[in-house]
């Protein structure tokens, strides 16, 4: 009897505390926020294997915003932002390079057993068309959250071979010299041995914001 009476209250305690898990990382939500004075169509990418969180026709207008919920597991994913867009899957920028990619990585147990680490990084290394920062929320974890990314319209200042010319006739995105990537956005990464220049260690960040078209970090 004491032997059953033992495995009843483990199993009880495992249970208790698979739903604590789950009730955590469920708080956990991706926010797109718009900053930029033209309408952007983002895109959320999961990596192989990874469920899907938004669909593909999300519309942000100037000074949008809209959130999703991260699955309650690991998930890996990639967000990137469309413009110029006659529908949310024809556009100019943003279905293919050049342009700017953000990383994420939420609810991994890579920084210890019972850590909730996410990871991100706003990358270059396909190229520009949209500035775009991240930028953790509500801390659960404490650790180290800086905000990263690119708060400079690169577009401005592409060296002149390099250039991706609209069909309105402006530039709508640079395919870089990852050194004048690096010089102005250094909070990014532009190849794939590039990390930024600051640590990073979140854990249980339950918000991850990206911004896009933010002027500051």
């Amino acid at each position: 009897m004491a032997a059953m009476a033992e495995r009843l209250v483990l199993a009880f305690l495992i249970a208790a505390a698979a739903v604590l898990t789950t009730v955590s990382a469920v708080d956990t939500k991706l926010t797109l926020q718009n900053l930029c004075p033209f309408t952007v169509y983002p895109l959320v990418t999961s990596n192989d294997g990874f469920p899907s969180i938004a669909g593909n026709t999300i519309q942000l207008d100037a000074n949008g915003l809209i959130s999703f919920p991260f699955p309650p597991t690991f998930w890996a994913g990639r967000v990137v932002a469309r413009t110029l867009c006659t529908s949310p899957t024809i556009c100019e920028t943003g279905t293919a390079p050049p342009m700017t990619v953000v990383q994420l990585v939420v609810h991994s147990t890579e920084a210890g057993p019972g850590e909730d680490l996410a990871a991100y990084s706003v990358s270059l290394k396909d190229g520009f068309n949209v500035g775009a920062v991240v930028s953790p929320q509500s801390i659960g974890g404490g650790g180290q959250c800086p905000v990263l990314g690119c708060p400079v319209n690169l577009n401005d200042g592409c060296p002149v071979e390099q250039r991706v010319i609209g069909k309105g006739g402006g530039v709508v995105a640079c395919k870089g010299d990852y050194g004048y990537f690096k010089q102005r956005c250094p909070m990014t990464r532009v190849s794939g041995s590039d990390v930024e220049p600051v640590p990073q260690k979140c854990l249980a960040p339950r918000e991850l914001k990206v911004i896009f078209c933010q002027n500051t970090i």
